[in-house]
């Protein structure tokens, strides 16, 4: 027989998420994004988000049950968000999930966000090479890391963003420029029509003294904005496309430089890019050009699976659970700044108890405090 279904939970932000794993399978996903919402405020409101993942859960569960061809009474062990994120939105999504977890009967599994953006990948391209570089490019976590066991082992930061991630620099950039929210994809959308050399934005954090393997773009930020004011100041139309194709050239650049240095420092010989970032049209052309270059394995998820989503959660819990991972307690928390230092995240946890232990056996006890039993209406 082979391993339970895992359903996973993503609620880091301003996407609902729910996706179900089985044995390293995706059988199905669903994801409700309140981004309209946030729009017109040029980024998230974290009310706003709460908000929205209240009314997303049961829906989001439901369509993924659907889409995989399965009933809640299927699965056989939940995974959820626990950290980083917005407080509000993570307290709803392990709410719902552990009162699934506690109407079903089956164990509960805390996850890293950040872990849950590397395991995407294996949903696509199978399980990761021991050892692999992994770059995570989102709007709030620019890393590299060293990966050997996802799940088992510690995960090494060779470098990190010292201030705006990549995926912010785009954000405030675009705000600057006049494009919408989310600024991401508003950028790569507008470059297609630009000259990537038209102007020479700084390449942060590059030079023979700088850190090897951190990133920086806020200057590279505050470059791109004078550039456009200095065109508004003139009294001169803003040649939007340039400056798009420009700004993407200089982060893609960046972040594919430091990789692939990485990758032949450390000997790896596979590259995996994921995050939000890693959906960039530019960021993805360059890293194949390179890594095939340097003679490095890249693997990139499907842009689906980029961005947040419940699959890549169930997709930890999943291995979690193959690997014979402890699962969490009932009285686990969130912590919205969590550091990535190993896949399963279970702050606030208490030590199990003599007590603990015996009603782990015997099945969970009263759940104070969560959300009504949404497997009622499943």
């Amino acid at each position: 027989m082979g391993s339970p279904v895992v359903l996973g939970i993503e609620s880091s932000c301003d996407e609902t998420g729910a996706g179900l794993v089985r044995d390293g399978r995706l059988l199905g996903h669903a994801v409700a994004s309140s981004m309209d919402e946030h729009a017109r405020f040029g980024g998230v409101v974290p009310e706003i988000a709460a908000r929205a993942h209240l009314h997303s859960f049961t829906p989001v569960v439901r369509e993924a049950l659907d889409r995989a061809g399965l009933r809640m009474a299927d699965v056989g062990a939940v995974a959820v968000t626990t950290g980083p994120g917005l407080s509000g939105a993570l307290q709803v999504g392990l709410a719902g999930a552990k009162t699934l977890a506690f109407s079903l009967g089956v164990p509960l599994y805390g996850v890293h966000h950040l872990a849950g953006h590397v395991a995407a990948d294996t949903l696509e391209h199978g399980p990761l090479p021991d050892p692999c570089m992994v770059l995570i490019v989102s709007g709030g976590h620019t890393s590299l890391l060293l990966v050997r066991d996802l799940v088992r082992d510690p995960i090494a930061h060779l470098g990190d963003t010292v201030d705006d991630a990549a995926g912010e620099c785009f954000d405030k950039v675009a705000r600057v420029f006049g494009l919408p929210y989310p600024g991401g994809p508003a950028i790569d959308r507008t470059a297609r029509e630009g000259d990537p050399h038209a102007v020479r934005f700084p390449r942060p954090l590059t030079g023979p003294k700088d850190s090897r393997y951190d990133f920086s773009f806020s200057g590279l930020k505050t470059a791109a904005a004078r550039w456009a004011e200095q065109h508004r100041l003139q009294g001169k139309e803003i040649p939007l496309a340039d400056g798009a194709a420009s700004l993407q050239e200089a982060v893609a650049d960046v972040l594919t430089r430091k990789a692939v240095a990485a990758c032949r420092a450390h000997e790896v010989g596979t590259l995996v890019v994921v995050g939000g970032v890693a959906a960039n049209s530019r960021v993805r052309a360059l890293a194949e050009e390179r890594c095939r270059a340097a003679g490095i394995t890249l693997r990139v998820p499907p842009l689906g699976l980029c961005t947040d989503n419940g699959a890549m959660i169930a997709a930890v819990g999943d291995l979690l659970v193959r690997a014979g991972a402890e699962a969490a307690p009932l009285d686990v928390s969130i912590d919205p700044s969590a550091p990535l230092e190993y896949a399963a995240l279970h702050p606030g946890a208490r030590p199990p108890t003599q007590a603990t232990a015996s009603a782990r056996a015997t099945g969970p006890g009263p759940l104070p405090g969560t959300l009504p039993g949404p497997s009622d209406h499943l």
